[in-house]
Protein backbone atom coordinates (compact mmCIF):
# COMPACT_ATOMS: atom_id res chain seq x y z
CA UNK A 1 0.00 0.00 0.00
CA UNK A 2 2.83 2.45 0.79
CA UNK A 3 5.06 1.64 -2.27
CA UNK A 4 1.91 2.66 -3.98
CA UNK A 5 0.90 5.85 -2.54
CA UNK A 6 4.85 6.57 -3.18
CA UNK A 7 4.54 4.98 -6.87
CA UNK A 8 1.36 7.60 -7.41
CA UNK A 9 3.00 10.81 -5.79
CA UNK A 10 7.00 10.29 -7.11
CA UNK A 11 6.05 9.12 -11.26
CA UNK A 12 4.03 12.20 -11.56
CA UNK A 13 5.82 14.19 -9.60
CA UNK A 14 9.49 13.65 -11.70
CA UNK A 15 7.51 13.80 -14.98
CA UNK A 16 6.30 17.22 -13.64
CA UNK A 17 9.64 17.97 -12.57
CA UNK A 18 10.93 17.38 -16.20
CA UNK A 19 8.40 18.66 -17.50
CA UNK A 20 9.84 22.38 -15.85
CA UNK A 21 13.40 21.87 -15.58
CA UNK A 22 14.51 19.87 -18.50
CA UNK A 23 13.56 22.46 -21.25
CA UNK A 24 14.26 25.81 -19.12
CA UNK A 25 18.09 24.23 -18.64
CA UNK A 26 17.79 23.79 -22.62
CA UNK A 27 16.50 27.27 -23.26
CA UNK A 28 19.26 28.53 -21.16
CA UNK A 29 21.90 27.09 -22.91
CA UNK A 30 20.15 28.27 -25.77
CA UNK A 31 19.63 25.00 -27.06
CA UNK A 32 16.44 25.51 -27.88
CA UNK A 33 15.98 29.03 -28.86
CA UNK A 34 14.01 31.83 -27.88
CA UNK A 35 11.47 31.98 -30.74
CA UNK A 36 10.71 28.42 -29.60
CA UNK A 37 10.90 29.04 -25.85
CA UNK A 38 8.15 31.76 -26.99
CA UNK A 39 6.06 29.37 -28.58
CA UNK A 40 6.57 26.91 -25.53
CA UNK A 41 5.33 29.40 -23.19
CA UNK A 42 2.27 30.67 -24.97
CA UNK A 43 1.37 27.32 -25.35
CA UNK A 44 1.32 26.94 -21.90
CA UNK A 45 -0.87 30.64 -21.26
CA UNK A 46 -3.12 29.20 -23.67
CA UNK A 47 -3.08 25.31 -22.05
CA UNK A 48 -3.89 27.30 -18.39
CA UNK A 49 -7.44 28.92 -20.22
CA UNK A 50 -8.02 25.58 -21.70
CA UNK A 51 -8.50 24.13 -18.23
CA UNK A 52 -10.55 27.56 -17.34
CA UNK A 53 -13.15 26.36 -20.35
CA UNK A 54 -13.03 22.79 -20.03
CA UNK A 55 -13.55 23.60 -16.01
CA UNK A 56 -16.39 25.76 -16.80
CA UNK A 57 -17.76 23.11 -20.22
CA UNK A 58 -16.38 19.79 -19.76
CA UNK A 59 -16.87 19.55 -15.84
CA UNK A 60 -19.64 21.52 -14.89
CA UNK A 61 -21.27 21.22 -18.15
CA UNK A 62 -22.03 24.66 -18.49
CA UNK A 63 -21.56 26.76 -22.38
CA UNK A 64 -19.76 30.02 -21.41
CA UNK A 65 -18.20 32.32 -24.09
CA UNK A 66 -16.89 35.03 -21.95
CA UNK A 67 -13.77 33.59 -20.30
CA UNK A 68 -11.27 35.93 -22.50
CA UNK A 69 -12.92 38.76 -20.77
CA UNK A 70 -12.11 37.01 -17.49
CA UNK A 71 -8.47 36.56 -18.61
CA UNK A 72 -8.51 40.48 -20.06
CA UNK A 73 -9.52 41.30 -16.43
CA UNK A 74 -6.71 39.30 -14.94
CA UNK A 75 -4.11 40.73 -17.42
CA UNK A 76 -5.36 44.59 -16.64
CA UNK A 77 -5.70 43.58 -12.89
CA UNK A 78 -2.11 42.59 -12.83
CA UNK A 79 -0.82 45.93 -14.52
CA UNK A 80 -2.32 47.92 -12.37
CA UNK A 81 -1.49 46.46 -9.09
CA UNK A 82 2.16 46.28 -10.31
CA UNK A 83 2.53 49.84 -11.64
CA UNK A 84 -0.08 51.82 -9.31
CA UNK A 85 -0.10 49.79 -5.87
CA UNK A 86 3.67 48.88 -6.26
CA UNK A 87 2.47 45.41 -5.64
CA UNK A 88 5.34 42.72 -5.78
CA UNK A 89 4.65 40.72 -9.38
CA UNK A 90 4.30 37.19 -7.61
CA UNK A 91 1.52 38.67 -5.37
CA UNK A 92 0.00 40.68 -8.35
CA UNK A 93 -0.47 37.60 -10.00
CA UNK A 94 -2.71 35.74 -7.14
CA UNK A 95 -4.22 39.18 -6.11
CA UNK A 96 -5.89 39.83 -9.85
CA UNK A 97 -6.76 35.84 -9.91
CA UNK A 98 -8.78 36.34 -6.45
CA UNK A 99 -10.09 39.63 -7.91
CA UNK A 100 -11.56 37.59 -10.93
CA UNK A 101 -12.30 35.08 -9.28
CA UNK A 102 -14.69 38.16 -7.41
CA UNK A 103 -16.07 39.44 -10.79
CA UNK A 104 -16.45 35.29 -11.77
CA UNK A 105 -19.42 35.24 -8.99
CA UNK A 106 -21.05 38.79 -9.54
CA UNK A 107 -21.47 37.40 -13.07
CA UNK A 108 -22.31 34.43 -12.34
CA UNK A 109 -25.03 34.87 -9.58
CA UNK A 110 -27.57 36.02 -12.03
CA UNK A 111 -26.29 34.07 -15.45
CA UNK A 112 -26.01 30.49 -13.76
CA UNK A 113 -30.12 30.35 -13.68
CA UNK A 114 -30.27 30.44 -17.16
CA UNK A 115 -29.10 27.21 -18.88
CA UNK A 116 -27.82 26.05 -22.78
CA UNK A 117 -27.97 29.18 -25.64
CA UNK A 118 -29.17 31.39 -22.74
CA UNK A 119 -26.26 31.50 -20.85
CA UNK A 120 -23.77 31.47 -23.66
CA UNK A 121 -25.17 34.11 -24.94
CA UNK A 122 -25.04 36.56 -21.60
CA UNK A 123 -22.04 35.23 -21.00
CA UNK A 124 -21.14 36.02 -24.55
CA UNK A 125 -22.58 39.86 -23.87
CA UNK A 126 -20.57 40.31 -20.44
CA UNK A 127 -17.40 39.20 -22.09
CA UNK A 128 -18.35 42.04 -24.68
CA UNK A 129 -19.16 44.53 -22.01
CA UNK A 130 -16.04 43.90 -20.17
CA UNK A 131 -14.23 44.68 -23.37
CA UNK A 132 -15.96 48.05 -24.29
CA UNK A 133 -15.01 48.68 -20.67
CA UNK A 134 -11.90 48.51 -21.04
CA UNK A 135 -11.42 50.50 -24.32
CA UNK A 136 -13.26 53.32 -22.74
CA UNK A 137 -10.88 53.39 -19.60
CA UNK A 138 -8.49 55.23 -21.28
CA UNK A 139 -6.76 56.40 -18.02
CA UNK A 140 -5.80 53.27 -16.54
CA UNK A 141 -5.92 50.42 -19.56
CA UNK A 142 -4.38 52.95 -22.31
CA UNK A 143 -7.68 52.89 -24.64
CA UNK A 144 -7.98 50.70 -27.57
CA UNK A 145 -4.57 51.16 -27.78
CA UNK A 146 -3.31 48.66 -25.30
CA UNK A 147 -0.83 49.26 -22.37
CA UNK A 148 2.72 47.98 -21.91
CA UNK A 149 3.85 46.19 -19.35
CA UNK A 150 7.54 45.04 -19.62
CA UNK A 151 8.98 42.85 -16.87
CA UNK A 152 11.93 40.60 -16.38
CA UNK A 153 9.29 37.56 -17.65
CA UNK A 154 9.52 39.69 -21.02
CA UNK A 155 13.25 39.74 -21.04
CA UNK A 156 14.13 36.11 -19.67
CA UNK A 157 12.58 33.41 -21.75
CA UNK A 158 13.95 30.58 -19.81
CA UNK A 159 12.68 32.42 -16.40
CA UNK A 160 9.42 32.79 -18.30
CA UNK A 161 9.07 29.08 -19.37
CA UNK A 162 9.96 27.97 -15.30
CA UNK A 163 7.20 30.32 -14.17
CA UNK A 164 4.24 29.95 -16.42
CA UNK A 165 4.88 25.80 -17.26
CA UNK A 166 5.73 25.65 -13.26
CA UNK A 167 1.82 27.52 -12.78
CA UNK A 168 0.24 25.40 -14.90
CA UNK A 169 1.86 21.96 -13.64
CA UNK A 170 0.45 23.32 -10.05
CA UNK A 171 -2.44 24.47 -11.64
CA UNK A 172 -3.42 21.04 -12.83
CA UNK A 173 -2.58 19.49 -10.14
CA UNK A 174 -4.86 21.56 -7.51
CA UNK A 175 -8.11 20.96 -10.38
CA UNK A 176 -7.17 17.25 -10.35
CA UNK A 177 -7.26 16.99 -6.71
CA UNK A 178 -10.59 19.30 -6.82
CA UNK A 179 -12.57 17.27 -9.27
CA UNK A 180 -11.83 14.08 -7.17
CA UNK A 181 -13.00 15.82 -4.02
CA UNK A 182 -15.91 15.78 -2.54
CA UNK A 183 -16.79 19.21 -4.13
CA UNK A 184 -15.99 17.95 -7.53
CA UNK A 185 -17.75 15.33 -7.52
CA UNK A 186 -20.98 17.24 -6.67
CA UNK A 187 -20.03 19.39 -9.69
CA UNK A 188 -19.82 16.35 -11.54
CA UNK A 189 -23.23 14.72 -10.47
CA UNK A 190 -24.75 18.45 -11.57
CA UNK A 191 -23.11 18.13 -15.02
CA UNK A 192 -24.61 14.27 -15.59
CA UNK A 193 -28.02 15.21 -14.65
CA UNK A 194 -29.56 18.32 -12.93
CA UNK A 195 -32.83 16.72 -11.98
CA UNK A 196 -31.42 13.73 -10.20
CA UNK A 197 -28.78 15.97 -8.23
CA UNK A 198 -31.16 18.02 -6.97
CA UNK A 199 -33.42 14.55 -5.72
CA UNK A 200 -29.70 13.68 -3.79
CA UNK A 201 -29.91 16.56 -2.14
CA UNK A 202 -27.42 18.84 -4.42
CA UNK A 203 -27.08 22.61 -4.42
CA UNK A 204 -27.61 22.49 -7.85
CA UNK A 205 -27.17 26.65 -8.19
CA UNK A 206 -24.65 26.68 -5.45
CA UNK A 207 -22.05 23.79 -7.47
CA UNK A 208 -22.05 25.70 -10.48
CA UNK A 209 -21.44 28.72 -8.76
CA UNK A 210 -18.56 27.09 -7.00
CA UNK A 211 -17.72 25.71 -10.61
CA UNK A 212 -17.62 29.00 -12.66
CA UNK A 213 -15.61 31.06 -9.93
CA UNK A 214 -13.06 28.24 -9.81
CA UNK A 215 -12.89 28.35 -13.76
CA UNK A 216 -12.57 31.91 -13.32
CA UNK A 217 -9.68 32.29 -10.77
CA UNK A 218 -8.38 29.80 -13.32
CA UNK A 219 -8.77 32.48 -16.28
CA UNK A 220 -7.83 35.14 -14.17
CA UNK A 221 -4.66 33.67 -13.88
CA UNK A 222 -3.99 32.79 -17.08
CA UNK A 223 -3.86 36.43 -17.90
CA UNK A 224 -2.32 37.86 -15.26
CA UNK A 225 0.44 35.96 -16.59
CA UNK A 226 0.07 36.48 -20.03
CA UNK A 227 0.53 40.44 -19.14
CA UNK A 228 4.06 39.81 -18.22
CA UNK A 229 5.11 37.79 -19.93
CA UNK A 230 4.33 39.15 -23.23
CA UNK A 231 4.72 42.90 -21.95
CA UNK A 232 1.46 44.30 -23.74
CA UNK A 233 -2.23 43.75 -23.00
CA UNK A 234 -5.02 45.55 -25.71
CA UNK A 235 -8.30 45.37 -24.82
CA UNK A 236 -9.02 42.96 -27.74
CA UNK A 237 -7.84 40.18 -25.42
CA UNK A 238 -11.23 40.02 -24.08
CA UNK A 239 -12.96 39.77 -27.73
CA UNK A 240 -15.47 36.93 -28.33
CA UNK A 241 -13.07 35.45 -30.57
CA UNK A 242 -10.61 34.97 -28.17
CA UNK A 243 -13.09 32.99 -26.03
CA UNK A 244 -13.88 30.95 -29.21
CA UNK A 245 -9.94 29.82 -29.59
CA UNK A 246 -10.29 28.78 -25.81
CA UNK A 247 -13.12 26.97 -26.38
CA UNK A 248 -11.73 24.92 -29.75
CA UNK A 249 -8.90 23.84 -27.67
CA UNK A 250 -10.82 22.08 -25.01
CA UNK A 251 -13.43 20.49 -27.65
CA UNK A 252 -10.54 19.63 -30.18
CA UNK A 253 -8.65 17.60 -26.93
CA UNK A 254 -12.13 16.77 -25.54
CA UNK A 255 -14.95 17.61 -23.40
CA UNK A 256 -14.04 17.17 -19.41
CA UNK A 257 -10.44 15.81 -19.93
CA UNK A 258 -7.95 17.63 -18.51
CA UNK A 259 -5.17 16.38 -20.35
CA UNK A 260 -6.46 16.23 -23.53
CA UNK A 261 -7.24 20.48 -23.26
CA UNK A 262 -3.71 20.57 -22.40
CA UNK A 263 -2.58 18.86 -25.45
CA UNK A 264 -4.61 20.43 -27.98
CA UNK A 265 -3.60 23.68 -26.39
CA UNK A 266 0.07 23.00 -27.10
CA UNK A 267 -0.95 21.24 -30.51
CA UNK A 268 -3.10 24.07 -32.27
CA UNK A 269 -0.36 27.13 -30.64
CA UNK A 270 2.27 25.36 -32.82
CA UNK A 271 -0.11 24.65 -35.56
CA UNK A 272 -0.81 28.08 -35.65
CA UNK A 273 2.88 29.04 -35.55
CA UNK A 274 3.92 26.44 -37.85
CA UNK A 275 1.68 27.81 -40.75
CA UNK A 276 2.65 31.37 -40.02
CA UNK A 277 4.60 31.12 -43.32
CA UNK A 278 0.80 30.66 -45.60
CA UNK A 279 0.37 33.90 -44.27
CA UNK A 280 -3.86 34.66 -44.20
CA UNK A 281 -3.98 31.51 -45.91
CA UNK A 282 -3.43 29.47 -42.90
CA UNK A 283 -7.04 31.14 -41.78
CA UNK A 284 -8.18 28.25 -44.07
CA UNK A 285 -6.10 25.29 -42.96
CA UNK A 286 -6.62 25.41 -39.57
CA UNK A 287 -10.04 25.09 -39.82
CA UNK A 288 -9.70 22.03 -42.43
CA UNK A 289 -8.20 20.30 -39.59
CA UNK A 290 -10.70 20.89 -37.09
CA UNK A 291 -13.35 19.36 -39.06
CA UNK A 292 -11.43 16.75 -39.75
CA UNK A 293 -10.53 15.87 -36.43
CA UNK A 294 -14.45 16.43 -35.64
CA UNK A 295 -15.86 14.03 -38.38
CA UNK A 296 -12.85 11.51 -37.53
CA UNK A 297 -12.64 11.91 -33.88
CA UNK A 298 -15.89 14.27 -32.49
CA UNK A 299 -15.41 13.25 -29.21
CA UNK A 300 -11.94 14.96 -29.12
CA UNK A 301 -8.46 13.54 -28.97
CA UNK A 302 -8.69 12.43 -25.50
CA UNK A 303 -12.81 11.86 -25.01
CA UNK A 304 -12.94 12.34 -21.35
CA UNK A 305 -10.42 9.87 -20.49
CA UNK A 306 -7.02 11.41 -18.63
CA UNK A 307 -3.63 10.50 -20.10
CA UNK A 308 -2.12 8.20 -16.76
CA UNK A 309 2.05 8.96 -16.31
CA UNK A 310 1.43 6.00 -13.63
CA UNK A 311 -0.44 3.84 -15.64
CA UNK A 312 2.31 4.42 -18.62
CA UNK A 313 5.03 3.77 -16.19
CA UNK A 314 3.55 -0.18 -15.05
CA UNK A 315 2.95 -1.04 -19.03
CA UNK A 316 7.19 -0.04 -19.58
CA UNK A 317 8.42 -1.96 -16.48
CA UNK A 318 5.63 -4.80 -17.21
CA UNK A 319 7.32 -5.06 -21.23
CA UNK A 320 10.52 -4.62 -19.60
CA UNK A 321 10.15 -7.42 -17.05
CA UNK A 322 8.69 -9.73 -20.25
CA UNK A 323 11.72 -8.67 -22.11
CA UNK A 324 14.05 -9.68 -19.57
CA UNK A 325 12.33 -12.90 -18.59
CA UNK A 326 12.30 -13.88 -22.48
CA UNK A 327 15.74 -12.82 -22.75
CA UNK A 328 16.33 -15.76 -19.63
CA UNK A 329 14.78 -18.20 -20.86
CA UNK A 330 16.19 -18.15 -24.63
CA UNK A 331 19.69 -18.08 -22.99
Amino acid sequence: MKNTLLKNMLVPGVCALLAVALPALLIRLEIIDAYTAQILTLSAVNAIMALSVNMICGITGQLSLGQAGFMAIGAYATILLSTNAHVPLPLSIVFAGILTSFFGFLIGFPTLKLEGDYLAIVTLGFGEIIRVVLVNLKRWTGGPNGKQFPTVLTLDPALAYTVIVGTLVALIILLQNFIRSTYGRAILAVREDEIAANAAGIDVFKYKMLGFVVASFVAGIGGALYAPFIGFVKPDQASFTKSIDYLIFVVLGGMGSTTGSVLAAFVLTYVQEFLRFLQNYRLLIYPVILIIVMIFRPQGLMGMKEFSFVRTFDKIASALCRGKKTEARNG
